[in-house]
């Protein structure tokens, strides 16, 4: 199901079919030094990836990670959506390209998108990002978007300080 589409992306659901493309992203060599590993390492395990954490939250939350394809060859590029954490007071916009498809502009495009998306078809209020201190594009992503370092947090059963951005929601009418 398609979520939304840019100028040069589509961001859709994420299916049971995208099992390759998740463990290619899941063992990325940028996704395990800033996200840490999933322990995924099968399609089999990419597959109950999916079925367990990703799509679930489609129902249960009615929105989760999407991925990004690039609208010029259908090349799926990365991922981005909002979640709920554990641990964390707001929904959490997160986002992954592969290595390949960094600097382009294409991380940018898609987190704005997916922020407009949670203000207006969501209706939420605020949207949080977190990200690990040595992260330093993605942290400059997020200044980028708008977003505001808040304080540091440790999420439930992770001993790594975090830190946590926020974004409130525009005054109505301001959304592009």
């Amino acid at each position: 199901m398609i979520i939304l589409q840019t100028k040069r992306l589509l961001l859709r659901r994420m299916t049971l079919n995208d099992d390759d493309f998740v463990l290619e992203l899941l063992n990325s060599p940028k996704w395990i030094k800033y996200i840490g590993s999933r322990d995924v390492d099968t399609l089999e395990q990419a597959r109950d990836y999916l079925e367990t954490r990703v799509i679930p939250n489609y129902e249960a939350l009615g929105f989760g990670f999407y991925v990004i394809e690039r609208l010029s060859d259908q090349a799926r590029i990365g991922n981005c959506g909002l979640t709920h954490r554990d641990g964390m007071e707001h929904a959490d916009i997160g986002y992954s390209l592969l290595e390949q498809y960094e600097g382009q502009g294409y991380a940018f495009e898609a987190a704005s998108a997916v922020l407009e998306y949670g203000f207006e078809t969501h209706k939420l209020n605020h949207i949080e990002a977190i990200v690990t201190g040595n992260n330093r594009r993605s942290i400059h992503l997020l200044r980028k978007l708008g977003m505001h370092y808040k304080k540091q947090i440790e999420l439930p059963d992770e001993d790594e300080e975090l830190m946590l951005f926020g974004i409130d929601a525009p005054p109505k009418g301001e959304l592009k």
